[in-house]
């Protein structure tokens, strides 16, 4: 296996000084294995932007490529732009461009209303400064009218400035290929990272896919559902599917991996290791 394919990690930012403590040695560990950059997620609204702005600093003085996530739903431009300019002083040059969840109980949808708008403003407000990593989806979003619709959506996102891909975790590697293969007819030639989710908890995989429209073949639910409680047996079982799915994406083609670390070491850690991407 190639050593020269990009990898990237995701963390989202933490809720208590605790927390915050594990990340910082969570992403020392994984810094060692040399990603081309950290994002970190941003919470609906902005909700977690005090704690993502902590995060985004503390890697960033430690030399660390980082990409804040940035979501533009229910925001305001000037707040946006606020944001921008920040990042821009403090020498970071990438941003994950997201559309975003609407805050509980806000009605309207701001002045940047879908992911295209803030990847447009993004330009206009700082013109090519930035390296613009947009959401796709291989499985479809779930809020989507359809799949030609969503292949749209992504068209539309490159059109107006976006450099770059991360997808949704999936499961399914012929979801992908398809989704590149119709991206590429529509005249889009840009690198999509495959999001890759590890599996180390059963309940927890199953929640995150059914709250994001993400497939868990049902091979692979029947296997963890019988593997009950025993821990060992599901991170066993997870490594592997997920190590073999990383391999078939890297053999057809994928230009990178994007791995969702859920601020955890070690099940990223090992299959980069086994990647031999390390």
């Amino acid at each position: 296996m190639s050593k020269h394919v990009p990898i990237s990690f995701e963390f989202f930012p933490t809720k208590t000084d605790v927390g915050a403590e594990k990340l910082r040695t969570v992403h020392q560990e994984l810094q060692q294995l040399n990603p081309e950059f950290f994002s970190i997620t941003y919470g609906a609204g902005g909700s977690t932007r005090e704690r993502t702005l902590a995060a985004i600093y503390d890697f960033y003085e430690k030399g660390t490529p980082v990409a804040p996530h940035l979501s533009c739903i229910g925001d305001n431009k000037q707040r946006i732009a606020e944001l921008l300019d920040l990042y821009k002083s403090k020498g970071i040059n990438r941003i994950v461009a997201l559309r975003g969840d609407l805050p509980s109980g806000q009605v309207g949808l701001g002045e940047l209303p879908y992911a295209q708008d803030l990847v447009r403003f993004i330009r206009e407000h700082s013109g090519d400064h930035f390296q613009i990593e947009v959401a796709a989806y291989p499985e479809m979003h779930p809020q989507a009218a359809s799949f030609d619709t969503d292949i749209q959506h992504f068209v539309e996102k490159v059109s107006a400035g976006a450099n770059a891909g991360i997808t949704q975790f999936f499961f399914n590697p012929d979801a992908y290929f398809y989704f590149m293969d119709r991206v590429q007819k529509a005249g889009v030639d840009i690198p999509v990272a495959p999001g890759i989710m590890p599996i180390t908890n059963a309940s927890n995989l199953i929640r995150f896919a059914d709250g994001t429209g993400a497939e868990v073949p049902r091979w692979i639910r029947k296997q963890l559902q019988a593997y009950g409680d025993d821990t060992q047996s599901i991170k066993a079982f997870g490594h592997e599917v997920v190590l073999n799915l990383c391999e078939r994406l890297l053999a057809d083609g994928a230009p990178a991996l994007h791995f969702y670390t859920m601020n955890q070491t070690d099940p990223t850690r090992q299959l980069v290791k086994d990647l031999n991407l390390a």
